[in-house]
């Protein structure tokens, strides 16, 4: 599981939304903003524009501009956006309505078209909005010919009736349950009961509904409102989970499905977290400590993989104990910001230099030493971003936490998550024990209905992209969603590292990618690709 996606606008690579989000959702320090959207009136930043035609179905859809964009950014003026009105309780379906907001770029030709490629970026709780932009930039003719491509910011998230608990602390990695350098839980104990009964206190019982289900069920409005039979998917990270949910609630509806960056949908989500970050981490890591390894004679954190990854725990040890100030940042360094970045840079293999850099900055931070090339990276890393207008500071993480707690029910035992982030620090030195360690999802409401089974088999029309190497989703996780799926899936694993596959330097990987959107062809069984050449 992931947080974030990396942006061409941001900075960061190929307009794919992820390590910048986890950067700027905790560092930006931006103020909070208003608390407690509970349904329709509440959303602050409504879609509008001018009616370009109602499309077929239901419930139409007005095309018109789209919302302002932080400033600084922009967007193809191609990109028509507008809102779909839903129930905010399926079981409900004549109660509160809330509005999701969608996009469409339209790439189709005529003759040559399939239908619609709706598009998510995952999360936990991402907007999708602009990522028909940014996934056009990197498709051929030969699919872009085929699909409309749709995107869609999630119920409750960024421009979808967006909610908020007013938390202090407005970032989603400043939830991640690190313990304190002695390997006690009391701190995260009071902060995860707090969070809990700050969005109950502020949003309410209406957060239950904000789960993955009901956001699959957006979808097929959405769907439905594109006058489509069928519709076509590509999601990433978390938009895996979303995915596979929506496959087995609506099966006769899914056409072709690309699935990058998985979640296990039988460990949804305390044991994804608890099973799997570790082990990502640790798989993952001593791609970065080579590169560090090969710079020593610049950066001297180590001469290979053991010294690099010796001096990293060292260097965390110290940071948990005694934080340091960041020169020009509103921030402090401690040991679970310098994990966070750690976490965000090695989603990508083209940010492990920076990485490394940030490792000598921090390193030479905390002995009072800094250089000009120190003060440049730790700017770099810790540059502000602005924010979209009328988005909640903390709307990713109200977000991140009504979809986790809220898809399934977590443990209460406050002594068994004690017992087992102990023996998550031994295990996994790395993560620290966050992992295993108690969230707020431990306080949560019962959620409102039981976790969806994903269920194997159906249409052979699901294909899986993995990483050998990724500290978000590892390995195993992809394995699981296959398993999953049955016959219904096909799998096409590549020695790599990082987050995603597609265009990240695998013409095997994409080959099989472009050849599924264009033919419908799934691979005769699993492939392994192990041509990665990096840019």
């Amino acid at each position: 599981m992931t947080t974030t996606r990396s942006s061409a606008k941001h900075g960061f690579p190929r307009g794919r939304r992820i390590a910048a989000a986890v950067l700027v959702s905790t560092l930006a320090g931006a103020a909070l903003a208003a608390c407690g959207a509970d349904a329709k009136g509440a959303q602050p930043a409504k879609v509008s524009g001018k009616s370009a035609g109602r499309t077929a179905g239901d419930a139409g859809i007005i095309w018109g501009k789209c919302p302002a964009l932080a400033e600084g950014q922009t967007r193809d003026s191609h990109l028509a956006c507008g809102t779909l009105e839903v129930p905010l309780d399926y079981q409900d379906p004549g109660g509160t309505k809330i509005d999701v907001a969608v996009s469409r770029l339209s790439t189709a030709k005529p003759g040559k078209r399939r239908g619609v490629l709706l598009l998510n970026p995952g999360g936990p709780a991402l907007g999708g909005l602009d990522m028909p932009e940014a996934m056009a930039s990197t498709l051929p003719k030969s699919v872009l010919e085929r699909y409309d491509l749709i995107g869609f910011d999630p119920r409750g998230v960024e421009h979808s009736t967006p909610q908020s608990c007013g938390l202090k602390h407005p970032s989603v990695s400043g939830l991640f349950p690190y313990p304190a350098a002695d390997g006690s839980i009391t701190k995260n104990v009071t902060l995860a009961k707090a969070d809990a009964k700050q969005c109950a206190d502020t949003v309410g019982k209406n957060l239950r509904y904000y789960n993955t289900a009901n956001t699959a069920r957006d979808m097929d409005r959405i769907r439905q409102a594109l006058g489509e039979q069928k519709m076509s998917y590509w999601g990433q990270s978390y938009g895996t989970y979303l995915g596979a949910v929506y496959r087995s609630l609506f099966q006769d509806h899914t056409d072709r499905m690309i699935l990058e960056g998985n979640v296990d949908p039988t460990k949804v989500w305390a044991n994804q977290v608890a099973d799997t970050w570790g082990k990502g981490m640790a798989d993952r890591f001593p791609d970065a400590a080579r590169v560090a390894a090969t710079q020593n004679s610049t950066l001297k954190l180590g001469t290979n993989v053991a010294q690099v990854t010796h001096t990293y725990l060292t260097l965390a040890d110290r940071l948990d104990r005694t934080p340091t100030a960041i020169p020009g940042a509103s921030v402090s360094l401690d040991g679970a910001l310098l994990r966070n970045m750690t976490y965000a840079l090695l989603l990508h293999d083209n940010t492990l230099p920076v990485l490394t850099k940030f490792w000598k900055a921090a390193d030479d931070l905390t002995h009072g030493s800094t250089t000009a090339a120190d003060t440049a990276v730790l700017k770099e890393v810790f540059a502000d971003t602005p924010t979209s207008p009328g988005i909640p500071a903390d709307n990713q993480a109200t977000m991140f936490m009504a979809l986790t707690c809220g898809d399934a029910e977590w443990p209460h035992d406050v002594d068994g998550y004690a017992a087992r982030t102990a023996a998550d620090r031994e295990k996994w030195p790395l993560t620290a024990g966050m992992p295993a360690n108690i969230w707020a999802c431990a306080y949560w409401d019962k959620p409102a209905e039981a976790t969806v089974k994903v269920v194997p088999g159906g249409p052979s029309n699901t294909l899986i992209l993995q990483n050998r190497r990724d500290n978000a989703t590892p390995w195993e996780s992809g394995v699981g969603l296959h398993k999953a799926l049955g016959g219904g899936s096909a799998f096409v694993g590549v020695d790599n590292g990082g987050h995603y596959v597609y265009n990240e330097g695998s013409a095997c990987a994409d080959k099989a990618t472009v050849d599924f959107l264009t033919t419908g062809h799934l691979p005769d069984k699993d492939v392994y690709c192990t041509d990665v050449t990096h840019k």
